[in-house]
Parts: structure tokens; sequence; C-alpha cells
């Protein structure tokens, strides 16, 4: 890892850039609407919403503009009635995507269902 350039000249965890990433994929829904992202690629509000599940509209709301404040997420909007929106990763979110890969190599070698296992691993996931 590379904090040793910080190492004694620490304030706060969020001066280095492991606070940085932690800011950028912190928190409850983050990761998990960037989960459907990468498997869907470009996503409507509603789909996204079923495919979480357990998310109220606000919270939905709420995190795709904190997403796409931070240039994680590209929000498209087609001028048309009724409104069309859509949603994919930006380049800067798509260059997550290995500290996805690592975080479910983790899972699978430190007891997650492999892709062979009868449940939807998405039935197990606690958010």
């Amino acid at each position: 890892m590379s904090m040793k350039p910080h190492e004694g000249s620490l304030s706060s965890l969020a001066d280095t850039p492991f606070g940085y990433t932690l800011s950028m994929i912190g928190g409850k829904w983050r990761l998990v609407i960037m989960y459907w992202l990468v498997e869907c690629e470009t996503m409507r509000f509603n789909e996204l919403k079923r495919k979480i599940g357990r998310i109220t509209d606000k919270t939905l709301s709420r995190q795709l503009k904190d997403l796409e404040a931070d240039g994680l997420i590209v929000r498209t909007e087609y001028p048309q009635i009724p409104p069309k929106v859509e949603y994919r990763l930006s380049e800067k979110g798509k260059s997550l995507y290995p500290l996805m890969e690592a975080m479910c190599a983790w899972g699978l070698e430190h007891g997650a269902p492999g892709p062979d296992a009868p449940d939807e691993p998405s039935a197990n996931l606690r958010v």
C-alpha cells in the first residue's frame, strides 16, 4: 500500500489516498449502484430500483446525484415526452472496476457462494 509517505504526518484518514477512495465508494448504496451499472452498462431509474430492491426513491435519487457530482456516473437526459433519463459509469467510475473485481475475489476466497451455488448471490446480500 502507498501509505508510507503519510506515516507520522497524518492528522486524518481523509488526508490519504485510502481516505479519498473510501469517500468515493463508501456508504450503504454506492457500490451496489455501481455493481448494477457494471452488469447492465446503462440503466434507467426504475430499472436500478428494481435490481437493488429495498431502496427508497428519495435515497436512490440522492445517491445518483452524489455519484454524478463525484464524477463516477454519467446522467443522460433525453428531451422527449415522457422524459427519459439513463445512467452509466463514467471513465472515472469504470476505473474502480478492478477494485470491485478484487472485492469479488476476496468474497469468493473467504466464503461467499461461487457461481455454481444454487442461491441467487444478491439474495444473500445484506444491505
